[in-house]
């Protein structure tokens, strides 16, 4: 079983570097901003992971939900942020 453990956690860290890659090199903010909703979302399944391997998935959902509610909000900060730069882009044409 620690061997399929290892296995998904290998798989996982090589996901978030995909999706490292993808907020280095994303063409647009937007895909920057993907690309760290994708990165915070396997971090969350990460420690998931991890808490079931350490036999304490308790304490690790707790974790990991106080980390998805600050992904939540930081992604809607972000998106508030790009549509009120957009409007003043608009109302200055």
């Amino acid at each position: 079983m620690k061997i399929f453990f290892l296995i998904v956690l290998i798989t996982i860290t090589l996901l978030i570097v995909v999706y490292l890659y993808r907020v280095m090199r994303g063409p647009t903010v937007f895909d920057r901003v993907l690309g760290l909703n994708g990165i915070s979302t396997k971090a969350i399944i990460l420690l998931v992971v991890i808490g079931t391997v350490y036999g304490r998935v308790d304490m690790f959902v707790d974790i990991s939900t106080g980390y998805a509610l600050i992904n939540l909000v930081g992604s809607l900060a972000i998106a508030k942020y790009l549509e009120e730069r957009r409007e003043l882009a608009n109302d200055a044409d």
